[in-house]
């Protein structure tokens, strides 16, 4: 020690404090994130989804400055009207905001964010008709985000769908065709362009995966090398409130894996969730999570018209076998510089600033339309309209060059079913003097019911040879391995909450009628999706086996006492318990005759004595009623 220095046990603490200064600064950065940087093609720049967080994180994030970074422009002119296209983004907004308003109830952020996506959706990209919503190879949309709900209203609005202005008016009011959340056409509500009924964060995104599944099996079906019938593809729109839920992590992993590349999923990713700023409850990095999947992921400023386009066709085109995400960097409630990019602007927060909002946007009328608009539209639906007859013309050719696949797609399309008496008809009688277990006597009937009914579906969360549902004839759905995708069977994996959703997407479809099983006790993992599948008035069949006690020696965990009772209580869901095998197929039966809603199959383990005193027609025919 030197005359003049301090103690060395001095120096070891100055060091010290130095050591942890400098990790309390690496993890105040950490923390933070790092910055947005303005560059990046795909998410393997590693792009921040998190903007860093500073002393002015509460104030709204246009006015501290906060810049979208230049994440991917397009390289060439990309054919986009710009102008026309930005006008009806901001009339969008303008709509969304008068209709929110009105109602005194809804949400802002989703619709005013989202305008230039919605834009280049409905404006340009999306093949559709709207004087023939159900045109067979139309794209699919569906709006997971369901709470945003005045985004799709505005742009089926102006897109040409039979959706009057003063329905858009009549948001949230009681039987309007503007409901709070979008329905798909059942006996309540039938507003055109409605592909789903969305509102429980992430089953839409799961749901279009569905969809998307069931295209894959139309074209595998239907397409010929002489002439391509479906090519269609399916859109969803979530933000982060649907990527947080579990359901959807499910539903991208079976998507991935079953190589369902004509799926996109347009992320919203707007920093942003109802109680909070998005950051206060998840840190990861979302866009590489969907690559860890096998997704194809791609980040963009999702207000720059020419980038979101680009990368849409850029979807369209790659035929990888991957799944697509668009990352979309967006200011949510953009348009109201109040509560823009805070999660004030998620509600209807926003709604005392709509006067000045509109005046700033050029907008001086309520819900006000250009007649440039519509014009621009109107030439988007001539174009679109082209497209569709030649379609049509494709479609004749190869109805003359494939009568019977003709034939089986106007069944399909038509949904006819045979009657209960040639169901019944065509599945034989079972042995009366042997006692079965009702799973037992399934397994048998479900392979009677798909040569009945040709776009029947079986699937399973991982329990096919329990649940005793598979289709002997029918393959195996999917890619690789023994698999195909005109395959009659699913196999979903521990996912039940996802088979839920992914058969209500194959639902929504339209061209198919799926079934899907488990343990009884296990669908209290899928209840939400039950539940949708009732009030949408879907035809799955839900197949649920291993009933009550006859488990005993599982224990209590796997003793579904109480779910039957609970089924019974879902609006619109036919739940039928059969005593024995002639009943099960009075079940079976009823399940396919049943076109306004779902039924639950409740399937015994045990076996139970043959009602063998009862006339065989007298039991089957007694399920029906």
């Amino acid at each position: 020690q030197g005359a003049g220095n301090p103690p060395f046990h001095i120096l070891t603490m100055r060091a010290t404090l130095v050591a942890f200064a400098c990790l309390a600064v690496g993890a105040n950065a950490f923390l933070q994130g790092p910055a947005l940087t303005p560059a990046a093609v795909s998410s393997k720049a590693r792009i921040s989804l998190r903007a860093p967080r500073t002393a002015a994180a509460a104030a709204p994030r246009a006015a501290r400055g906060f810049a979208l970074p230049a994440l991917r422009m397009a390289e060439t002119a990309t054919g986009v009207d710009t102008e026309a296209l930005t006008r009806a983004a901001n009339e969008a907004r303008g709509l969304a905001m008068d209709s929110i308003a009105a109602a005194k109830s809804g949400h802002l952020g989703l619709p005013l964010g989202c305008a230039e996506i919605g834009a280049v959706l409905y404006g340009d990209f999306m093949q559709y008709n709207p004087k023939d919503p159900q045109w067979l190879n139309r794209d699919r949309f569906i709006l997971s985000g369901g709470h945003g709900s005045m985004f799709l209203y505005s742009w089926l609005h102006m897109a040409g769908y039979d959706l009057p202005m003063e329905e858009v008016k009549n948001f949230r009011q009681h039987h309007s065709m503007t409901p709070g959340h979008p329905e798909f056409p059942n006996s309540e509500h039938n507003t055109p362009g409605i592909e789903a009924t969305t509102g429980p964060l992430g089953q839409g995104v799961v749901n279009a995966a569905g969809a998307a599944a069931a295209q894959k099996m139309e074209q595998a079906m239907f397409n010929t090398d002489d002439h391509t019938l479906f090519d269609s593809v399916t859109i969803s729109l979530c933000g982060d409130g649907c990527l947080q839920e579990g359901v959807s992590a499910e539903g991208a992993s079976f998507a991935a894996h079953e190589g369902l590349d004509n799926l996109i999923i347009v992320y919203d990713s707007n920093d942003v969730t109802l109680d909070k700023m998005a950051e206060y409850t998840q840190s990861e990095d979302t866009a590489a999570r969907y690559e860890a999947y096998g997704w194809e992921v791609v980040t963009i400023d999702g207000h720059d018209l020419d980038a979101v386009k680009s990368s849409l066709d850029g979807f369209r085109k790659a035929k990888n076998g991957k799944p697509k995400l668009l990352v979309c960097k967006t200011i949510i409630g953009k348009g109201i510089e109040e509560v823009a990019g805070t999660n004030a602007a998620h509600g209807e927060a926003g709604v005392a600033y709509v006067e000045g909002a509109k005046e700033k946007l050029g907008l001086k009328e309520p819900w006000e339309v250009s007649a440039d608009t519509y014009k621009f539209f109107e030439g988007v639906t001539k174009k679109n309209v082209e497209q569709y007859n030649a379609w049509k013309d494709t479609y004749a050719a190869w109805k003359k060059a494939n009568g019977d696949k003709a034939a089986l797609l106007e069944k399909f399309q038509k949904k006819e079913v045979p009657t209960a008496e040639e169901m019944f008809k065509g599945i034989p009688e079972f042995d009366q003097d042997s006692d079965i277990a009702t799973r037992e006597a399934g397994s048998v009937i479900i392979n009677y019911i798909s040569d009945l009914v040709p776009n029947f579906l079986s699937g399973s969360a991982d329990l096919h040879g329990s649940n005793k549902n598979y289709i002997k004839t029918g393959g195996n759905y999917g890619r690789g391995f023994d698999k195909s995708y005109t395959g009659k069977n699913f196999y979903f994996g521990i996912r039940e909450h996802a088979m839920g959703s992914l058969m209500n997407g194959i639902a929504f479809h339209g061209l198919f009628r799926p079934s899907g099983a488990t343990f009884l006790v296990f669908v209290d993992y899928m209840r939400a999706t039950l539940r949708v599948a009732s009030l949408a008035e879907l035809p799955v069949t839900y197949i649920l086996t291993h009933d009550s006690i006859g488990v005993g020696e599982d224990g209590p965990t796997h003793q579904p006492v109480e779910t039957v009772s609970s089924l019974r209580t879902f609006p619109n869901m036919d739940v039928i318990r059969p005593a024995d095998q002639e009943e099960t197929v009075g079940a079976y039966v009823s399940s396919q005759l049943r076109q306004d809603g779902p039924t639950s199959l409740i399937l015994t383990r045990q076996n139970v004595d043959t009602l063998k005193e009862i006339p065989v027609e007298t039991r089957r025919n007694g399920v029906l009623k």
